[in-house]
């Protein structure tokens, strides 16, 4: 829980009663690998922040191919928020890559805690504007440049996470086959 409330305070100051109000309204839960938290079809009923493991969000196209659109891993949140929002079924699959303990902001527990504590809709807006902004960059390197260059960028930026996750998944969300990041690999080495 500390994991998030430093997350928080990066964002927005709270004091320990709001801090306590935070907590209260959020659920503490442990997932297997590959356990799926919204099915495309489904209702999205809640955000999650990623306190241990590693997550994936993506859809299944026409061919039922897997096209990862975002990954989150320690610290991040994901959700599908336009499901969240609308309360309307899901075009979005959301996994366990890694066992993963998280932290669960259910709907009527985060209209409860925005009526309670404004300062967390700020909180929401600030990352969201945030994840945004990244999901813009991600989508400027797909159309603007090759995949080596799309590698090489990400590899420079997540070091670290390029080998937390199966190379077939860093391919999709790079956007390319998983032969074509084997010879990317094969000639840094």
């Amino acid at each position: 829980m500390e994991r998030l409330l430093q997350h928080v305070q990066r964002y927005v100051e709270l004091d320990s009663e709001e801090q306590e109000l935070l907590l209260s309204c959020m659920r503490y839960v442990e997932v297997r690998k590959k356990t799926h938290l919204l099915k495309q079809g489904k209702i999205c009923t809640a955000r999650y922040f990623v306190l241990k493991g590693l997550l994936r969000q993506y859809i299944i196209g026409e061919n039922g191919a897997e096209q990862i659109t975002h990954f989150a891993l320690e610290n991040w949140w994901v959700a599908d928020y336009d499901s969240l929002d609308r309360q309307q079924p899901s075009e979005f699959c959301i996994q366990a890559v890694e066992p993963s303990e998280l932290l669960v902001l259910d709907k009527e527990m985060e209209e409860e805690l925005f009526k309670k504590l404004p300062k967390m809709e700020r909180y929401f807006r600030l990352v969201l504007q945030r994840s945004y902004a990244a999901s813009m960059m991600r989508i400027k390197y797909i159309f603007t440049t090759g995949g080596e260059e799309r590698y090489n960028h990400f590899n420079s930026l997540f070091p670290e996470f390029i080998q937390r996750i199966p190379q077939y998944m860093l391919a999709s969300y790079l956007g390319f086959s998983a032969e074509f990041l084997s010879k990317i690999r094969a000639k840094r080495s």
